[in-house]
């Protein structure tokens, strides 16, 4: 596990806080990870993500269906 020492304004310090209170987390240790768990959710790509490239490989691997003219097959025509 890694250990960090931070510097946060007063601002950021009540916004952990509430994070904390919140969630019902322990400690402000807890509330950073929480915060960290939710950015990669939210603003991350997900072809960044294991799970993505796990869902990937799954899609690649399940049957296909060729079609040579697609708005024929889907009746597209004009």
């Amino acid at each position: 596990m890694v250990q960090a020492v931070i510097s946060l304004t007063d601002y950021e310090n009540r916004i952990l806080n509430i994070v904390k209170g919140k969630y019902g987390l322990r400690n402000k240790s807890e509330a950073v990870e929480h915060i960290i768990r939710s950015y990669e959710e939210d603003m991350l790509e997900p072809e960044l993500r294991p799970e993505y490239i796990e869902k990937l490989k799954k899609i690649d691997k399940e049957k296909t269906v060729k079609v040579k003219d697609f708005r024929k097959h889907f009746g597209l025509e004009d």
